[in-house]
């Protein structure tokens, strides 16, 4: 799936990164604990998060998230996370959904949950 698709089918609208939504996206992880989003790591992964702080970038660069999509119409206030985003090249999208009914959206849509590495991933 595109990260194009993922946008259409949560209306997310793009804060940042209309010209990364080509981008392949294969999992999914939702997670307003970032601890928890980290046992997730692998590239193509959209993080779904209610969370706003600038430390969604860092982690979205750590597990290698292709994209972060805020929930809820949650929209960073800081321009130091969207900062973070241009130079980290990692789109950012905005969806009106709660976190619950985007994951099912997704789902529903044939994208996989992500596995820790001991899920047998």
């Amino acid at each position: 799936m595109r990260l194009r698709e993922v946008a259409q089918i949560l209306a997310a609208e793009t804060l940042w990164g209309n010209d990364l939504l080509d981008r392949e996206v294969d999992t999914g992880v939702a997670s307003d604990l970032m601890s928890d989003a980290l046992t997730y790591a692998g590239p193509r992964m959209v993080l779904l998060t209610g969370l706003t702080h600038p430390q969604v970038i860092r982690i979205a660069e750590l597990t290698e998230c292709c994209a972060v999509v805020f929930v809820r119409g949650k929209r960073p206030l800081d321009g130091t996370l969207r900062t973070m985003a241009e130079e980290k090249r990692i789109p950012l999208l905005s969806t009106a959904h709660s976190m619950f009914d985007a994951c099912a959206l997704l789902h529903a849509a044939g994208l996989k949950g992500a596995r820790t590495r001991g899920d047998g991933a």
